[in-house]
């Protein structure tokens, strides 16, 4: 009993001796500023608030939404047009040269026609002493001279006919002191006169 009786004669006077702290200044801040957060606008907001706001934040969003949905539009406009501008421009460039083309040949083909009538013409309308059309004849089928040429046209236009006039040709060439002969009596007769020649056969 004697050491109950200590025991709570200690414990009296551990608890008178305890120091309980003042939390009343603590306490007062914490009211202040419980007091200036529910003065916040925030804390004044009603449900209804909130639904507005968030109503008009949405409006807000698809508005930018919307500016940003007509520009891309409006891009993509402009790189449609661009897009087939530059297609025109490239059939554009495509269809002039098919038509260069088409210039240039139908110019050859021009020149060409042109360049074998006018000839034609400008030696018909020279002096015929200038033998224009013979040259260009010549120079036409490539031999040095117009008896050359004229030789090979008539030789191309009838074998036999320049045969035939070969053969005359060589035949008179054998027979020429009596052909003259022949030519000086029928000049003098005034008629035609008998002239006997020889013929080379010519199978020898």
């Amino acid at each position: 009993m004697a050491m109950m009786r200590r025991a709570v004669e200690h414990l009296a006077t551990e608890k008178s001796e305890i120091d309980i702290p003042d939390y009343s200044k603590t306490l007062g801040e914490m009211a202040n500023r419980l007091v200036s957060i529910e003065r916040q606008p925030a804390m004044q907001m009603t449900p209804e608030d909130f639904e507005a706001r968030m109503t008009a934040a949405a409006a807000r969003a698809r508005r930018d939404d919307e500016v940003l949905i007509v520009a891309a539009k409006r891009e993509r406009g402009e790189a449609i047009r661009d897009l087939r501008a530059i297609i025109g421009t490239a059939n554009s460039i495509y269809e002039q040269k098919r038509l260069r083309w088409w210039y240039v040949g139908g110019g050859l083909l021009a020149g060409c026609l042109l360049w074998s009538v006018l000839p034609g013409f400008v030696a018909r309308t020279l002096p015929t002493s200038w033998h224009l059309p013979e040259r260009i004849a010549a120079r036409t089928v490539r031999e040095p001279t117009l008896w050359e040429a004229g030789t090979r046209i008539m030789h191309a236009d009838s074998p036999a006919a320049w045969q035939a006039i070969a053969e005359a040709a060589d035949m008179r060439r054998d027979n020429r002191e009596v052909i003259d002969a022949c030519l000086q009596r029928a000049t003098k007769v005034r008629q035609p006169v008998r002239c006997t020649i020889r013929v080379r056969n010519r199978q020898l």
